[in-house]
């Protein structure tokens, strides 16, 4: 019994190490890290309102996600969930799926992206170019139920859906609002009128909804989203089991239903944005800051200029904030390719042109 006892002793020793040594790579990671930019933009026809866009695709995976991979990782490390040797799985569109890869590589585990099969190829490609496997899926809906077989086979599961706003620390701990506010301290508007993000797992939102909050700031929260999401049906009813009433293009946003992260009372306004209008605004993206930028921050963009007309129309001045959520390039054959814009019969003239027309007038770009 004694000699039993002594292994088991043995075995924790060992796994405590492992643990207190991976705490220390991500922590080592973190102070490698420089913050990402805040690009500030200034459009002739909203006179009085600063446009600011935070660079997250300046992450070293490429992503606003570089952020929540972390988060995932030690919050499984520090509720016992992940130990040396076990395997990593998690349910993701792409971003988080390369981030997780990326932190997964850098602590010598395995990991799986479970993945819906119609992902974008470049980002299946970043997943296993980091070392991840990708477990494609035919039906999105299933993604989350093939990621539990996995977690049943003995995988530690990230659970981004699932875990996303809690593993986050909203407070501060260089979270993404505290960024963000910190940055705008010497800005003539240091308190923004809105930040603009999109919802995938919805943990950004809760982050920054909560962080305003916290803070005692007047800043309001939009969420922008494609036509019809989950999120869309949920916030405007507070229903926790709305479901999309139409599929998007947009991948990492524009969810099928609403994730338990997603917290209503934090976000004051949710637009929604025609897809042909948010790949129009990350094409229209490349042309101002002069990187691609994927569809989400073409979204993001789209939800800014409706807001700034409703300022301009009021005769508000201030600030406006959003997300350049990943790179561009991971779309280079989706978004970005014109045969595969024509073959889903979409046309980006007349939205490329109401955007502009958007940036020259102070209006707000004509969506129908």
């Amino acid at each position: 019994m004694d000699s039993v006892l002594h292994l088991v002793n043995l075995q924790q020793d060992h796994d405590r190490r492992w643990v207190h040594d991976a705490l220390t790579r991500l922590a080592q990671e973190a102070a490698r890290s420089a913050d990402t930019h805040l690009l500030k933009l200034n459009f002739p026809g909203f006179h009085g309102i600063d446009f600011y866009f935070k660079d997250e695709a300046a992450h070293p995976s490429g992503s606003l996600k570089h952020r929540l991979a972390r988060s995932l990782f030690l919050y499984a490390l520090c509720n016992g969930r992940l130990r040396g040797g076990q395997a990593v799985v998690d349910a993701s569109s792409g971003s988080t799926a390369i981030s997780e890869a990326w932190f997964a590589r850098l602590l010598g585990l395995s990991f799986t992206a479970v993945m819906p099969a119609c992902t974008a190829p470049g980002k299946i490609r970043d997943v296993q170019a980091l070392g991840g496997t990708c477990d494609l899926v035919d039906d999105p809906a299933q993604v989350h139920a093939r990621a539990a077989e996995h977690a049943a086979r003995g995988a530690c599961h990230l659970d981004q859906f699932g875990l996303a706003e809690r593993a986050t620390d909203w407070r501060g701990n260089n979270n993404i609002a505290e960024s963000i506010i910190g940055q705008l301290a010497l800005e003539a508007e240091p308190e923004p009128a809105w930040i603009v993000c999109g919802a995938g797992t919805g943990g950004t939102s809760a982050t920054i909804g909560r962080y305003l909050r916290y803070r005692h700031l007047n800043t309001r929260l939009c969420v922008a989203e494609p036509s019809g999401s989950g999120y869309v049906h949920g916030w405007r009813n507070r229903d926790m089991k709305a479901v999309a009433s139409q599929p998007t293009l947009i991948e990492g946003i524009g969810r099928p239903r609403v994730e338990p992260g997603f917290i209503f009372d934090v976000v004051d306004r949710v637009n929604e944005i025609p897809d042909a209008a948010s790949i129009a605004a990350a094409w229209l993206l490349e042309d101002l800051l002069g990187h691609r930028y994927g569809g989400s921050s073409g979204t993001n963009l789209v939800a800014c200029l409706q807001l700034a007309a409703s300022m301009r129309a009021r005769g508000q001045r201030g600030s406006i904030v959003s997300l350049l959520c990943d790179r561009g390039e991971r779309y280079a054959q989706t978004l970005f390719d014109r045969d595969w814009l024509a073959a889903r019969a979409i046309d980006l003239a007349p939205w490329d042109a109401a955007l502009r027309h958007s940036l020259a007038s102070g209006r707000a770009p004509a969506l129908t």
